[in-house]
C-alpha cells in the first residue's frame, strides 16, 4: 500500500463570497512562519504515526498543495516544501504532483519552479469562463486569463491540468452555463470538475442571502433546480466530449482521474500537513478495517500555536459505513462481494437494508455486484449517504496529540 500526502496553503489573494473554507488574505509575512511551521510537521510526521500506533507506507504516490492558493507562495518556499517531503519520505518517481493554482497566479518563472520541484499535475480555480460570473463572487481573473496560462503550461510541457467549475454562481444562466462547459472542452483539458454551488450560511454570500440583501450579488443567484439542471447538464455535455465521470463532481479523459482524490474515496492512507488538514492511517493494515483519523486546527492561529489535533479511531462499524458513503461518490459504485469478504455478512445487513431503500426510490441500482448511484441519486447524494450512517458510529475525539 502507498500513502498520499496532503498540504494545506491557507493564503488568498481574495476571499471568494461564497467560501467558508480555512482560508483568508493575510500579509506576506504571515507565508514564511508558516513555511516553518509545515516543514516541522513534515520532519515529525514519523514520530507522529508511530505514536499512534500506525506504520506508514513506504511509499508515498501522490502529493497535493491545496488551499487556498499555493501558487501564491514564493518559489524558494515552494522548493523549501517540495526538499523536505523528499528527506523525510520515499516519493515514486512517477508519483502524481498536484498544485493548486488561481489564474493570474502562473507567471513563466512560477511555472519553471513547479517543474523544479517535480510538479506534474495543475488544479486551476476558473470557476467559469464568463468573466462577470467570476468576478461577482471576488475572483479577480478573466476569460483571456484562463487561456493564457493554459498555454503557458502546455508550453512548458505540462498537460495534466484541471479546470474547477461551479454550477450556481450568481448571473449564472443557461446559456452561460453552456458556454463555460463549452470552454472547457475546446482548451482540451484533460479533467474537469463540476461542484453545485453551496453557500455556507457563515459566509458573506450565506448571509446576505439569508438577509435577503443584494450585496455580492446574493439577488442572482440561480436557484436550487436551475442549479441542478446545470449540474446535469454538465454530465451529460462533458461525457459527451469524451471527459468521462467517474465521481460525482469529477470528469476525466482516460487515464487523468485524480489518482490522489481516489485515495480518499477509497479510503487509502494519507497524512494532511497545515492548517485544516486531515489524516487517515490504518492500525490495522491486513484488513484495513481499523484505522485512526486525526485533524489540524482549522484557524492560523491555532495551528501556529500547536493547538491539539483531535484523533478519533475509526472502528470496523464506522469502516464499513465510510466504504459505503465514500465509494458510493464514484461512478463504479461499490462491490458488495469484496465488503462481505471484508467484514463479514453480519457487519453488511444493516447497509442492505439502506440500499434496498434507496433502490426503490431510485437513488441507487444495482451492476452486477456492484451499487451505484443513479442520476437522481447524485443530485440528492448528502441525502442517501445519511442513510448509512449511524449514532453508533460516531466516536468522540480519545486524545489529542501535539
Amino acid at each position: 500500500m502507498t500513502l498520499g500526502l496532503y498540504l494545506s496553503v491557507p493564503f488568498c489573494r481574495t476571499k471568494c463570497s461564497y467560501c467558508n473554507f480555512a482560508s483568508d488574505v493575510f500579509s506576506k509575512g504571515a507565508y514564511e512562519s508558516y513555511v516553518a511551521r509545515l516543514l516541522e510537521d513534515i520532519t515529525a510526521a514519523r514520530r507522529l504515526a508511530s505514536e499512534l500506533g500506525c506504520t506508514l507506507p513506504e511509499t508515498v504516490d501522490s502529493i497535493y498543495l491545496g488551499g487556498g492558493t499555493p501558487s501564491i507562495l514564493s518559489g524558494d518556499q515552494l522548493q523549501r516544501i517540495f526538499t523536505a517531503l523528499r528527506e523525510q519520505f520515499t516519493v515514486d518517481p512517477a508519483a502524481e504532483i498536484t498544485v493548486e493554482c488561481a489564474p493570474g497566479t502562473l507567471s513563466p518563472s512560477l511555472i519553471e519552479t513547479l517543474l523544479a520541484c517535480g510538479v506534474n499535475r495543475v488544479s486551476l480555480g476558473v470557476q467559469s469562463f464568463v468573466d462577470k460570473e467570476a468576478q461577482s463572487v471576488g475572483r479577480l481573473h478573466t476569460r483571456a486569463i484562463v487561456l493564457e496560462e493554459i498555454a503557458r503550461l502546455r508550453a512548458a510541457g505540462l498537460h495534466n491540468i484541471n479546470v474547477d467549475l461551479i454550477a450556481g454562481l450568481p448571473h449564472q444562466t443557461a446559456e452561460s452555463w453552456t458556454l463555460s462547459l463549452n470552454e472547457a472542452i475546446a482548451t482540451g483539458v484533460p479533467h474537469t470538475s463540476v461542484y453545485m454551488l453551496e453557500v455556507d450560511e457563515d459566509s458573506r454570500l450565506g448571509r446576505e442571502l439569508i438577509a435577503g440583501g443584494t450585496r455580492y450579488h446574493a439577488h442572482f443567484v440561480p436557484d436550487d433546480e436551475a442549479t441542478s439542471d446545470f449540474y446535469l447538464q454538465a454530465c451529460q455535455t462533458l461525457n459527451a466530449a469524451g471527459i468521462a465521470q467517474y465521481e460525482i463532481s469529477n470528469f476525466a479523459r482516460t487515464g487523468f482521474e485524480s489518482r490522489h482524490n481516489l485515495k480518499y474515496w477509497t479510503r487509502q492512507p494519507y497524512l494532511g500537513f497545515g492548517v485544516d488538514a486531515h489524516s487517515m492511517l490504518a492500525t490495522d493494515r491486513a484488513t484495513g478495517t481499523r484505522a485512526v483519523r486525526f485533524s489540524v486546527p482549522d484557524s492560523l492561529d491555532a495551528y501556529m500555536n500547536r493547538g491539539p489535533r483531535p484523533v478519533t479511531p475509526v472502528s470496523e462499524r464506522a469502516a464499513l459505513e465510510e466504504c459505503f458513503f465514500l465509494g458510493l461518490r464514484l461512478n463504479q459504485g461499490i462491490d458488495l462481494g469484496k465488503l462481505r469478504a471484508q467484514f463479514g455478512e453480519n457487519r453488511l445487513a444493516d447497509g442492505e437494508k439502506a440500499i434496498e431503500e434507496c433502490v426503490r426510490e431510485g437513488l441507487l441500482e444495482p451492476q452486477g455486484t456492484r451499487i451505484c448511484l443513479t442520476s437522481r441519486g447524485r443530485l440528492l447524494s448528502n441525502e442517501v449517504f445519511e442513510r448509512f450512517l449511524t449514532e453508533e458510529s460516531t466516536v468522540g475525539p480519545a486524545s489529542a496529540v501535539v
